[in-house]
């Protein structure tokens, strides 16, 4: 049975008072996806990489990125060829791409965000041209992931703390309708969303 929340919104433009929803079909998270070691070594290679901004509707946003395999251009809704994943990635995409279910015929692309303190991520839903599953890898700080879907009496409202090293996979209902937010970090974060481009 689905409660109430307390607050009177959630996250950003919530108009009415969200309910609290069990997780969506679809959505699958594991708290300890690599080990501290691997997120030393992983971080130690992103933190030398060089970043470029995200200039969405033409207000730049404090997330920085750096693209692998694709690069999808928000303004015109085009995906551009983007540098093959580095070394340092291949060994965890195929893990991930392994435990989201890819599809053995597709490649892989990597988004890699730089969160700094104060950063955050907006309601979206990743854009049609990439394939039905995604899965994203959490570096350096923990943040919480919302996920929402709108009913008819106001929004059903899902909320997963993300762990460092931890993995969350949005896949078929969650993926198709569901959008997800990522509130302002206090902290320094990485994320590494690993997804495929849609066939025709």
């Amino acid at each position: 049975m689905r409660r109430a929340l307390a607050r009177p919104h959630d996250g950003n433009c919530m108009a009415r008072s969200p309910t609290l929803a069990p997780p969506p079909a679809g959505f699958r998270y594991l708290a300890d996806f690599i080990d501290a070691s691997a997120e030393a070594r992983l971080l130690a290679e992103i933190e030398r990489l060089v970043f470029e901004p995200v200039v969405f509707r033409g207000v730049r946003a404090k997330r920085e990125v750096v693209h692998y395999g694709a690069r999808y251009v928000y303004a015109s809704r085009a995906v551009w060829l983007a540098p093959p994943l580095p070394d340092f990635l291949l060994a965890v995409a195929q893990r991930a791409a392994a435990i989201a279910g890819f599809a053995s015929d597709t490649s892989i692309e990597a988004l890699v965000t730089r969160y700094p303190p104060g950063a955050g991520i907006g309601w979206h839903r990743d854009a049609p041209v990439f394939g039905p599953v995604l899965a994203g890898l959490s570096l350096g700080a923990a943040c919480e992931l919302r996920l929402r879907y709108r009913l008819p009496e106001g929004w059903a409202v899902f909320r997963q703390p993300l762990a460092p090293r931890s993995l969350y996979v949005l896949a078929g209902e969650v993926r198709a309708s569901w959008e997800h937010m990522i509130p302002p970090v206090e902290r320094l974060r990485y994320s590494v969303t690993f997804r495929t481009i849609r066939k025709a």
